[in-house]
């Protein structure tokens, strides 16, 4: 069953599409950290030549910081419809999702310690939990909630970085390291597995602190919030009625996150201009990119070619996981061993390849299977139930 091209059987088919949009994104991203020690160089100089600083500059305005928001937003979104459907169905909803983000933690675990350290899904599964306290809020209290959450801490710290900037002259900010890139080249390059693991799981640990805990909460917790709203109010299961609406409220987004994302460039890198370039700027590009692909899934010509998208997106975990074990072989002593040999350009290149190869593949996939081998995993576990794999089988 198809409503205004947004809904077949029980997915809503833009969700899946921005989902796929969003593997590639943060693909992007994450290369960059797959390949070199990023947390530690100055993107700007580390690679020779203006094609890699034009590649960074790219990243750096329309990709970074605009996935991982819009990959939040539509996990609060999901949520919301597994309740709906769980209790329309007469069953209970918290133990099953109590499971679902148990299952999901136990995974993320598995993906940061023995893949690679900047795994996403941990943030997820602990946010997931704080969230099913509100999940039962109206679409109006999680918006003013979420909003005012996101906000109001996040301009208080802004303000802050802002004043320990101009007491410390307004100089330029950088987290450069270079004993610590060189030690992460060496390790990551020529280590055996155990000293990988040793420091992939301490570089794990200097990001996910207490301090990190609560960037989470002010984040990711109400961008949860927010997706979960737009989900109470149909957001994108009636576009057709408000696309006029919803194409201004793109075109605004799109133009103040593009702006504000410019800052460091207008006006140079410090602590506070990078905070609300990637928290602001980056949270109103991903909003943007979300209602651009809503009113692109209205258009039957697009269709063919936003299926792969679609695909990609009915397999997100699969795919996100399949990036780090391709990426961590290709570039980890105990795979080709490539780390710090690339540079952004070939990385970002690299990236693009692996994941044409992915929508390819998981066209292939879907028409085989009901769910990709990690969601089934997750839905068995979830239900206590096996779940159907392959199309045609009983």
């Amino acid at each position: 069953m198809k409503i205004n091209g947004q809904v077949s059987g029980n997915r809503i088919n833009s969700i899946d599409r921005m989902r796929g949009f969003s593997l590639l994104g943060i693909f992007f991203v994450n290369m960059i950290s797959f390949h070199s020690p990023y947390f530690y160089i100055d993107p700007e100089t580390w690679w020779d030549g203006s094609v890699n600083l034009f590649t960074y500059r790219f990243i750096d305005l329309f990709v970074q910081a605009s996935f991982y928001p819009l990959f939040a937003m539509l996990f609060g979104y999901g949520l919301v419809i597994l309740r709906e459907r769980t209790l329309e169905k007469g069953l209970r909803f918290n133990p099953l999702a109590l499971r679902r983000l148990s299952i999901l933690l136990l995974i993320g675990v598995i993906h940061a310690f023995l893949i690679w350290e900047g795994d996403i899904l941990i943030t997820y599964a602990v946010c997931g939990f704080a969230f099913l306290l509100f999940i039962g809020w109206s679409a109006k209290r999680l918006f003013i909630t979420g909003l005012s959450l996101y906000i109001v801490p996040n301009v208080l710290l802004l303000l802050m970085l802002g004043a320990a900037s101009v007491a410390d002259g307004g100089a330029e900010f950088s987290m450069y390291d270079g004993q610590a890139a060189e030690q992460s080249i060496a390790i990551y390059q020529t280590g055996s597995f155990a000293e990988v693991t040793e420091h992939r799981i301490s570089e794990w640990y200097k990001n996910n602190n207490l301090m990190g805990l609560f960037f989470y909460l002010i984040t990711i917790l109400p961008l949860f919030m927010i997706g979960a709203g737009a989900a109470k109010l149909r957001l994108f299961e009636n576009v057709q009625e408000k696309r006029r609406r919803i194409a201004i409220a793109a075109a605004v987004l799109a133009t103040l996150g593009l702006l504000i994302k410019a800052v460091p460039y207008l006006y140079g890198k410090t602590l506070m201009t990078d905070y609300a370039q990637d928290v602001f700027g980056g949270a109103m590009v991903a909003m943007a990119y979300a209602l651009i692909i809503a009113l692109a899934s209205e258009l039957e010509q697009l269709n063919s070619l936003l299926y792969p998208l679609e695909a990609a997106g009915r397999l997100s975990i699969s795919n996100y996981l399949f990036q780090s074990v391709v990426s961590t072989m290709i570039f980890y002593s105990y795979g080709l061993g490539y780390y710090g040999e690339l540079s952004i350009f070939s990385g970002t290149m690299l990236a693009l390849g692996i994941y044409v190869i992915q929508l390819a593949f998981s066209s292939w996939w879907v028409k085989r299977f009901y769910y990709g081998p990690v969601e089934w995993l997750w839905r068995s576990g979830t239900y206590l139930k096996k779940q159907r794999f392959k199309k045609g089988e009983a």
